[in-house]
This record gives C-alpha cells, structure tokens and sequence, in this order.
C-alpha cells in the first residue's frame, strides 16, 4: 500500500500529468481538495473508488482516512491542488505518515505560477532583466513568516515576486513593495488561472489594487511583481547563440 501526494494542476483538469491521472487510475482511495481540485478528475479514478473530500476535514481526520486504508490495503491517491512542493501542507501530512511507517510517494504538477505565467504570455526570467523568481506569501491570518522573509526584505532584492494567498491584502502588498521597485514596476494578478473563469489584470504597482479590488479578486490568485512582465528590450539568450560551441555541455 502506498499514498501518492498527486499534483493536481492549478485548476483546468487536462493540466494534470499523465503520470498524475494514470495513479488516481489505480489507487481505490482518493482523497481530495474539492474547493481547490476539479471533480472531472475524479472520473480518472476506478468506479468503485472511495472517493473523500477533504475541504472541511482536519488533518487528523484526514490522517484517519489513510490510516484505514493502510489497514485495508488500499492505495491512496491524495490529490493536491497545483504542486505539492509549494503551499499544499504535504510537509504535515508526511510527517504524521512517517512517524506511523505509512509508504508515501509524490507525483508533482503544474504549479499556479506557471500557470499564471503561461495567461500572461510571459517568461518570468528574461536575459539582462532578471533572473530570479521568489514565491512567497504574507502573514496574515496563516501562520508567521520566518524570520528575514517578510516582503520589504525581500523585497530589496529586486527580484521577480510571486505572492500566494495574499490577493484580499493587495494594498499591504502595493505599500510594502513601491519603496522597493517604484510605483511605476509591471505587475499582474492572475485568479483562477488557467479555469474558465480565469481573470487577468495588468499593470503597475501604481493601479494593479484598484484593478483587483474593483474586480472583487480576493482569492485563488496570484500576485506578480517585478520587470521582467514588461521586459521587451534584452539580449538573446546564449543557449541559442550562433557562436555558442555545441560541444559545450
């Protein structure tokens, strides 16, 4: 028996991985997010699967699931929004797994930055603009962030930000960042990506909370910050240069 922490996507159900829909195939436990998981999934799963939605369950319940169907034999697929290795609370559920000698694998998916990124057209890292990326969040209404992560630290770096669960603070945000990149830096906020219903704003650090206020985004969004969204004048990069030795690896 083995629990496999499956990548959902971040939202459009044909941007799960193959190998993600062919283990919900053979797993006769799923347990998932079903405010965050789209329920097309689920027909991915065999027919007599105990199917569990884990929105309103606490982690000891959730723990109790699994635990049953260890006793059982059963493989569980415990489906996750996006990739499990950002924000999905996997690190919790693996701890009470080892400590209970529970096998577990992971199967990553396709992250809502990526996803974001991919409604903006845009590459996040771009040649002579920059070439860092931080994902992050606030403190607000979760638990604190460490120590040297909040974001007029980072913030000084100058580097591209994505921030999670922070569009209901969008003004926080805007305050705690234009000291740092100016009023004037691109930014965009991307809700639902890459749903139906997706929405996306454009602009500034100057204008972008008023465009998502005046949206009513305050959640399943991300917010992006930095040069590269509006980067146009840069050098090629050197992985395609004709000078470039191929013999070079």
């Amino acid at each position: 028996m083995t629990v496999y922490f499956i990548g959902a996507g971040p939202g459009a159900a044909d941007l799960i991985t193959v190998r993600g829909a062919r283990t919900l195939a053979k797993c006769g436990v799923c347990l998932y997010a079903g405010s965050l998981v789209p329920t097309e999934l689920l027909a991915e799963c065999p027919p007599d699967a105990k199917l569990v939605d884990t929105a309103n369950l606490d982690l000891d319940r959730i723990v109790a699931e699994i635990v049953a169907a260890h006793e059982a034999g059963q493989d569980v697929a415990r489906l996750h929004s996006g990739d499990p290795s950002v924000f999905s609370a996997v690190a919790e559920q693996m701890r009470r797994l080892d400590a209970l000698g529970i096998p577990y694998e992971v199967v990553p998916g396709v992250p809502a930055f990526a996803a974001a990124a991919a409604a903006l057209k845009r590459e996040l890292t771009v040649p002579t603009v920059g070439q860092t990326v931080i994902l992050t969040r606030i403190a607000q209404q979760a638990t604190p962030m460490p120590e040297g992560e909040d974001l007029a630290t980072l913030g000084r770096s100058g580097a591209l930000l994505v921030l999670h669960l922070a569009a209901r603070y969008v003004d926080r945000v805007v305050g705690e960042l234009v000291p740092h990149y100016g009023a004037d830096c691109p930014a965009a906020v991307v809700a639902m990506a890459s749903r139906p219903d997706e929405v996306v704003l454009r602009g500034t650090l100057e204008d972008i909370a008023e465009q998502t206020k005046a949206a009513g985004i305050t959640k399943t969004a991300v917010i992006i910050v930095g040069r590269t969204l509006a980067a146009s004048e840069f050098r090629d990069s050197h992985l395609y240069d004709p000078a470039r030795d191929r013999h070079v690896c």
